[in-house]
Formats: structure tokens, sequence, C-alpha cells
């Protein structure tokens, strides 16, 4: 039992929530998900099952597709739509489309951001909201990441009791925090704003449209059929420069050998090693010996 499930996330649920009700129906507790999603976003979640719980590190690596609204007026302490206002500006003008579209086209490519205060990234031992549930307000590190495409969706200009509302869609790096990325968009219009709905649309080669829901899956597990869900390892890390080998060097592989790095060489700090279409392993160029490439992960079937 090993593969990657596409879960369609839904509101209500946290993605241990989803873990916990999956390792149920699959009848295993080797069940990880690939990057938090907060209970009230929907959206793509790859759900790894079995081996391909090695995986995991590869898949929050990917990139990743939202749907984020904006509403402009009003900052919020969760920079979402579930937290005490804490500034407020009435627009009393709409933002023209023209204005929002040029601000926009600043947010792309490498951009700075400075992580909420309710997050779970770490500062001196301690997640970032536990200090917010405190009432503390603390230094962060600044990081660096990287929006591949931003665009405008609506395409309305309206005023409704002192806030605007808008659309866009966002291709960006792992780490992106939106709710940030709203504020600072806001922030850059001249008023203060809050991510007011996001949905993720893709994760990796993973899309709304080939994700299942837990209704689909509890359906499939009443037929017995909920395994036909699962999609391959290698799915999970298409993202990677890829070595073909043959069933001589797959013996070596899967005692885990250290091997010589072939003439055509993979790109990459790290790559997948496969039979065919079978996932064998992830590798990586030696970093000791010249000439050489070691495993990182190696996969073993039946």
């Amino acid at each position: 039992m090993d593969g990657i499930l596409p879960l369609w996330k839904p509101r209500g649920l946290t993605s241990h929530d989803c873990v916990a009700r999956l390792r149920r129906l699959y009848g295993t507790k080797k069940v990880g998900h690939t990057g938090t999603l907060d209970p009230e976003v929907e959206g793509v979640l790859p759900i790894c099952i079995g081996q391909a719980t090695k995986l995991v590190p590869y898949l929050t690596e990917t990139k990743k597709t939202y749907i984020a609204e904006v509403t402009l007026g009003a900052a919020t302490e969760t920079e979402d739509s579930h937290g005490a206002i804490i500034e407020s500006v009435p627009v009393n003008q709409p933002v023209g489309i023209e204005k929002i579209n040029s601000v926009l086209t600043e947010f792309h490519g490498e951009v700075k951001q400075t992580p909420p205060m309710y997050s779970a990234v770490k500062v001196q031992g301690r997640k970032l909201y536990e200090y917010a549930r405190q009432g503390l307000t603390i230094e962060r590190p600044e990081r660096t990441i990287r929006i591949f495409r931003i665009e405008l969706l609506s395409n309305e200009e309206a005023v409704k009791n002192g806030t605007q509302q808008f659309q866009f869609k966002v291709e960006c790096s792992k780490g992106t925090y939106i709710r940030t990325l709203c504020t600072d968009i806001g922030s850059a219009l001249g008023y203060p704003a809050h991510m007011s709905d996001l949905v993720r649309t893709q994760t990796g080669s993973f899309t709304r449209e080939n994700s299942y829901t837990l209704e689909d899956v509890e359906q499939a597990r009443a037929l017995n059929t909920h395994l036909s869900l699962l999609l391959p390892l290698q799915a999970g890390v298409e993202h990677l420069d890829v070595l073909y080998v043959e069933e001589n060097i797959a013996a070596k592989i899967y005692h885990g050998q250290k091997l010589k790095i072939p003439s055509e060489a993979p790109s990459g700090d790290s790559f997948r090693v496969q039979l065919g279409d079978k996932l064998l392993a992830i590798y990586q160029y030696h970093p000791t010996e010249h000439g050489m490439i070691k495993p990182l992960k190696v996969f073993h079937y039946d």
C-alpha cells in the first residue's frame, strides 16, 4: 500500500484531521501530508501513504498555486478574516483595476516577506503563534520567497461598507504566506488589508481536477477500490530530473550502493532514479567522493 492520494481538503478540517481519517480508511499509520493548510482553507493537499511518506520533504518543495481574496480597508491580528481588526481605514473611492494590476506586478519575482505572528515558524525554539497568543510581538527573521506568476482575477470596482475586495491567482515557492502577501499588497495600495478567502488549486503536478474528496475515498473504501485512488510514487517527484537505469544496476540500488556518475548526468542537487516507470530511489551527488552518487531514499517493492 504505497502511493500518493491527491486530496481536496475541505474547509473546517485541519490537515492533521485529514491524515487521521485516512489512516483509518487505509488501515495504516504511515500517512503524512505535504504542506499544512489552515482549517478555513480548502484545496489540494497531497497525502503520502506507505513508502510515499519518504517523499514528503520533496513534495513540500514544489510550487503552489492559490486563488486569494483581498479585503482592503481593514487589517486583522491574524492577517485573515478570523482575527480581530487592529486597523481600519475606510475605502471611500474604489481603487482602480489598472492600479491594482500595477501593484501586483511589483510582487513578481523574488520578494522579501516577514512571517506573520500567527504562524508555525519557530523563533528561539517556540512557534510564533505561541508568542502571539500571549499577546507578544517579537522580531521575526525576514525570508525571501519567489512569485512565479500573479494575476488579477476580479474586474469589478465596488466599495461596500468601507471595504473593497478583489481576487488574484498566484503561483509561488514554498514558504510563501499568502496572508502576508495580501496585507503587503494592501499596504502598497495605501490601505490596511487582510486575506478574506483562500483556495489552493495546485501543488506540484497535483491539481483540483485530479484530486479526491474525503467522501470519494469513503465511497471507494466501501467498494474496496480505495487503493486504485493512489498515484505511484514517481508522481510526487516529477519536478526532479530523472536517471533511468537497467535491471543490473537496479539490484545495486536496492541495496543502497553508491554508483558512478553516468555519462549523461542528471541536473539538480537531488534526482530520481527509475527502472522504467518504477521509482527506485532518490540520489544525490556524493559530497566527498568525486565522480560518485549516493542514495538519499531507497524504495522497496514486494
